[in-house]
């Protein structure tokens, strides 16, 4: 496994060409000598906006996350007062 470090231009340009192209992921990977599963995570992250430097990206990915986290609590809040009517009235 290696730790190459790769440059921002790099990076940028590999996912410009993943969707660019009509090339496959693996052909543009053996070209640029980097595994499938770089190319997909570089092109992830570029879209939350990890690697052009862009905060907008990750407060999008944070607000939906606070979102979802607080639809799970009242979820979970929902189930709890079921379980005990329920447990409850079983008796």
């Amino acid at each position: 496994m290696s730790n190459r470090k790769y440059t921002e231009e790099f990076k940028e340009e590999a996912i410009r060409l993943m969707q660019v192209r009509d090339e496959s992921v693996s052909a543009i990977s053996e070209k640029l000598g980097v595994t499938k599963n770089t190319l997909y995570k570089w092109n992830k992250r570029s879209k939350m906006g990890f690697i052009e430097g862009n905060k907008e990206g990750l407060i999008k990915e944070n607000t939906r996350l606070i979102k979802a986290l607080k639809l799970a609590e009242e979820e979970r809040d929902i189930l709890k007062k079921a379980v005990a009517y329920f447990a409850k009235r079983s008796q």
